[in-house]
Order: C-alpha cells, then sequence, then structure tokens
C-alpha cells in the first residue's frame, strides 16, 4: 500500500467489504495491517477468485495483488486468528493495527547416523527434553504450527522472543541431564522472518523454506537470516556474539543458498552432474564457488552433492521404495558399487546392512 494509507484507511475498506459481501456469497473474516511495512493481508472465504476481486472491485476498487487458497486452522496457527480481534480502540471501526509479519523458527533434532542403535535409551531423556521446549515456547509467546519429538516449527509475533527461545532451548539441549540425548542427536534451529504472502504458493512458502535450508545446508547450531539479527539488535540494547554454534547470514549469504538450492533441487538426482553446473547459476567461478560452499556449509561442493544424495537414499531407503540398485540410480549415483562404496565411507555400513539393521531410524522431517 502507499505510504498514505493507515491503520484507519484499511479499517474503512474492510467495512466496505462486509457491507456487500453477501452479494458476491463471500464472508469476510479478518485482515492484518502492517503499518510500518503498509502491507495489508485479508482473509476472505469465496466461491472463487473472480468472486472475490469481483466484490472488492465494487466495494472499494482495491483489488488484491496475490490471491491463495490457504485452510483456516493453518492461518490461526501462524497468524493467531481467523477472525476480528476485540474492539480494543472503542472506536465503530474497530481500527486492527496488527502486522502478518511472523519471526519462523525450525527445530530439528537429527542424529549423527541412520545406524544408531539403543534408541530407547535415550527416550526418556528425549521426553524430557520435549517438556522442556513446549515449557520454552509457552513460556515466550511462540505457536507450534507443526511438531513431533524431533522437529517444530513455530511462529513468533516478536523477533526478539524468537531469538530468545532458540537459546533457551540450545541451552536445555545442552544441559547435563540431557547428555545422553546430545551423545545421539545434533540441534539444529533455522529462524527467519517474513509475510504470508509472496508470490510462491503457499501462505510462509519462503519465510519457511529459509528455516529449513538454514537447518539443512548451513553449518552451526542456531542459524538466522539478516532480518532477524537487525530485528533483534533493534529492538535491544545487548547485542548476541555470534560465533561457531550461532550464526547470521548476510543478504548475500541469503540469495546465495536460495539460488544454489533452488537450482540443486532440479539437478540433484542427476547422475552427470558436475560442480561445474553448479557455479554458473550462482554466478561464480569453481574456486568463488568452493571457498563460499566452505564457509557456509563447512563441505566442498563434490561432498554437498555427495551427502546430499546420500541423505535422499536413506529416506527412500526408510520408505522400502525399491531395491538398492534402483535407490542408487534413483539418487544420481552412476552404479550400485559405487553408491554402496559412498555410503559405507559416510556411515561405517553398507546399505545392505542398513536394510538389516533392526534399530528404527529416526527420519529426517521437512517442512
Amino acid at each position: 500500500m502507499s505510504d498514505s494509507v493507515t491503520a484507519e484507511h484499511v479499517a474503512q475498506l474492510h467495512q466496505q467489504d462486509l457491507k456487500i459481501q453477501d452479494q458476491f456469497d463471500c464472508r469476510i473474516l479478518t485482515y492484518w495491517f502492517d503499518d510500518k511495512r503498509k502491507l495489508g493481508f485479508c482473509l476472505v472465504e469465496a466461491p472463487n477468485m473472480k468472486a472475490l476481486q469481483d466484490m472488492h472491485n465494487q466495494a472499494h476498487g482495491q483489488v488484491p495483488h496475490r490471491i491463495i487458497e490457504v485452510e483456516p486452522g493453518i492461518i490461526e496457527a501462524f497468524l493467531g486468528r481467523i477472525d476480528d480481534p476485540a474492539n480494543t480502540r472503542d472506536t465503530e471501526l474497530n481500527i486492527i493495527d496488527d502486522a502478518a509479519f511472523r519471526t519462523i523458527i525450525m527445530i530439528e533434532l537429527k542424529q549423527a547416523s541412520p545406524f544408531q542403535t539403543g534408541a530407547e535409551l535415550f527416550q526418556p531423556s528425549l521426553k524430557d527434553f520435549h517438556r522442556e521446549v513446549i515449557g520454552v515456547l509457552r513460556d515466550y509467546n511462540g505457536n507450534p504450527v507443526r511438531q513431533n519429538d524431533y522437529y517444530y516449527l513455530v511462529s513468533f509475533q516478536s523477533v526478539s522472543r524468537a531469538v530468545l527461545a532458540a537459546f533457551k532451548i540450545q541451552a536445555a539441549f545442552y544441559d547435563p541431564a540431557n547428555a545422553i540425548l546430545k551423545s545421539r542427536l545434533t540441534l539444529k534451529i533455522g529462524i527467519s522472518a517474513g509475510v504470508p504472502v509472496t508470490e510462491k504458493q503457499q501462505v510462509f512458502e519462503e519465510t519457511i523454506k529459509m528455516a529449513d535450508r538454514m537447518c539443512q545446508v548451513i553449518k552451526g547450531e542456531i542459524i538466522m537470516t539478516s532480518e532477524v539479527k537487525h530485528l533483534y539488535e533493534t529492538e535491544n540494547a545487548n547485542k548476541f556474539q555470534e560465533n561457531d554454534n550461532v550464526i547470521a547470514l548476510t543478504k548475500e549469504d541469503e540469495k546465495f543458498i536460495a539460488t544454489f538450492m533452488d537450482h540443486m533441487d532440479s539437478v540433484w538426482n542427476d547422475a552427470n552432474l558436475k560442480v561445474d553446473d553448479l557455479n554458473k547459476p550462482v554466478g561464480q567461478s569453481k574456486s568463488q564457488l568452493y571457498r563460499k560452499m566452505m564457509s557456509l556449509t563447512g563441505k566442498s561442493p563434490n561432498t554437498f552433492i555427495k551427502d546430499y544424495r546420500l541423505n535422499e537414499a536413506v529416506k527412500l531407503l526408510n520408505k522400502n521404495a525399491g531395491n538398492i540398485s534402483e535407490i542408487a540410480f534413483e539418487t544420481g549415483f552412476s552404479s550400485p558399487s559405487y553408491f554402496s562404496k559412498c555410503f559405507q565411507k559416510k556411515y561405517g555400513h553398507f546399505p545392505s546392512g542398513y536394510l538389516l539393521a533392526k534399530a528404527t531410524p529416526l527420519e529426517a522431517h521437512h517442512a
């Protein structure tokens, strides 16, 4: 919206929509207005996109720039409501000055090797840690969107509370009482921030994808975007110290990761893929790509490709999605023997041994 638009203007538009919604078989549920960023988001039940556009056009001429289909439950989990809040200003318009900008945290507990046994030994510790995490999220007003024992996707209205919750969860993970858990699992927390509707098809898709990629790709335990760091430091006098376990990306890093991983996701299973095929899409020379990858991921491009494929292979093995030869070719390895060699080098066992392993693996979870 233009800089001249205020919360009162948006409330007036909302009232105009409400007056004619029935004519178009629509039901206006609520809206969010971000005065700082001049962004507005409207939640509507409508039979189709045209009805929604026609209603807005007749009511006030402010046709939406972007329309996506969403589940009300998901919106409520991310944004905290799916209807107008109570009239807090005691005005006829019920002015809503509530931004839809959210900080998204992704928390993952990952096992170092799929061959770990004796899961029953750390299950009590895992349950205790789970209770601690839920307690921290409650204390810092984090709203869980999805979760299981090894994965949490959480929405925060406050950047500061999100970052502080991440530090608290990290401290809990390193508590001596969780020594068994720490010996079996590693902690990764990705913190990103953004708005619900962009050019993507899913709600908060860009923000979630960045948090996920930081967990999957970037070295360190707590990784945040440059915007999260900036907003946190703007809100707090004390600045946190970056170290090997707490990393803030630069905007350049974020752009690189987004471009690189978008390309990787489309070509990773091509057996003819070479490192030379990766540096061009990100506009870097082979040596520049190597330095950037080592700096952000701690892995060379070749190692990164190999590990990416092996991780995908483990997921397929967990699902019994084919025999070893089929999975080898499906994940981009040139031959089953080379796949087995790489698998054994990384995990200490051959794929056939993995299939025979009696321990139930912990599945990696992606948003």
